[in-house]
């Protein structure tokens, strides 16, 4: 692999911005196209005539990624050794102080029904504020031997950390990942895994019990059990100063947890494009993070991906003026709005800069992409290609 190299190599360059565009990867539908190649993308048809295409695999072939090893994979950090669970990185987004030993969970708002089964896994996604007061219900539930900390994410979505000795994070979710069925009950591999799983089971119980009065989010979902590690920083890895522009919270546990400086973006997607404008004279390197691509897609709305992706196109051209860059832009994973779930279908990668080899491709989309000449490649490999991109690399050699 390159990484091993790429510490020594390391120079002043040009700047590098990496466009997320969460799920963006889909299958066609009948007119034989997917949400991305059925958009109106001038903007983006237009890099991709001028640069380079690819694919990507997030993780590997024929894996399905989840947010975190997705994220990973396009940072430059092999998730198959860096496994890091969707708690640790929705408490590391959210501010709150993590310590090594504590384990955490992300918590999905749900909707039951009186015999127990789960009718909607994001209780109608309700709004973050909605959220903020049932998480008042739940921080007050004690358990015995930890203390217990629930802290609100966004719209549907909270943590809760367990702290204290002793605990496992060898367990599985208790989210079914499906409608019309009882939540799983947790179960631990190892002794202190168990530790873990007999908390988590007690308090989803006791969740219950306190949000029995409530009519959406009447119950709680767990999922992506973690213990906090700390792993090696994006700056000593790649010799960038970067920044993390992301309106969800995970996003930006994610990239603080590689030692990203995590801006906090609110209100509409204009603003994620701003902020990288605002802050172009003072970092290297920009993640950019946009939702709504995987939102509509696990929505199962096709028509709404491809407008999302639309809007990007729109806002992208805010890019052009700002001199000397390497733009990426891609996906964690592919959502297939036919699927409405994550899936393992490799996702678009598109390279433009004033030093990347063009092809003969004019359109971004997955089919276009399909005959880039980047061909098929890890994601972990993303960061020196564009690192080489942008002059970052000295000659390796005599």
């Amino acid at each position: 692999m390159p990484h091993d190299l790429v510490p020594g190599l390391v120079q002043g360059g040009d700047k590098i911005i990496l466009l997320v565009l969460d799920g963006l990867g889909g299958l066609p539908d009948r007119s034989g196209k997917t949400e991305l190649e059925a958009a109106s993308k001038p903007n983006l048809d237009r890099l991709a005539k001028k640069g380079a295409l690819g694919l990507i695999d997030p993780v590997a072939t024929g894996i399905t990624p989840g947010s975190g090893p997705g994220h990973l994979g396009l940072f430059g950090y092999d998730p198959r050794h860096y496994d890091i669970g969707r708690g640790v990185l929705a408490a590391l987004g959210i501010g709150f102080d993590i310590r090594e030993s504590d384990l955490a969970a992300r918590l999905n708002f749900a909707t039951f029904d009186s015999g127990g089964n789960v009718t909607d896994r994001r209780a109608g996604r309700i709004e973050t504020e909605e959220c903020e007061r049932l998480v008042k219900l739940l921080d007050a539930i004690e358990l015995p031997g930890v203390e217990t900390f629930v802290r609100p994410v966004k719209e549907h979505r909270a943590a809760v950390i367990f702290r204290g000795p002793g605990l496992g994070e060898n367990v599985n979710d208790s989210d079914p990942q499906a409608v019309g069925v009882p939540p799983r009950k947790i179960v631990g591999e190892d002794d202190e895994s168990r530790k873990t799983a007999d908390l988590s089971n007690a308090f989803m119980a006791e969740a219950r019990k306190a949000l029995a009065s409530e009519e959406r989010g009447n119950g709680v979902l767990m999922r992506g059990f973690a213990r906090y590690q700390k792993i090696p920083s994006f700056q000593s890895r790649f010799g960038l100063n970067a920044i993390a522009i992301a309106m969800y919270p995970m996003y930006r546990g994610v990239a603080k947890l590689v030692g990203m400086e995590p801006l906090d973006v609110r209100g509409k997607m204009t603003s994620l494009f701003e902020a990288v404008t605002a802050h172009y004279n003072s970092y290297d390197f920009f993640y950019v993070h946009v939702k709504d691509t995987d939102k509509y897609g696990e929505d199962g709305d096709y028509e709404a991906k491809k407008k999302a992706i639309e809007q990007v196109d729109r806002l992208i051209a805010r890019f052009d003026d700002l001199p000397d860059k390497v733009l990426m832009v891609t996906g964690d994973h592919s959502t297939p709005s036919q699927m409405k779930a994550h899936s393992w279908h490799p996702v678009p990668f598109l390279l433009s800069g004033r030093r990347v080899r063009p092809d003969a491709t004019t359109q971004f989309g997955e089919e276009a992409c399909s005959r880039g000449n980047l061909g098929r490649f890890p994601a972990i490999e993303m960061l020196p290609l564009a690192l080489a991109n942008a002059g970052r690399l000295m000659k390796y050699g005599a």
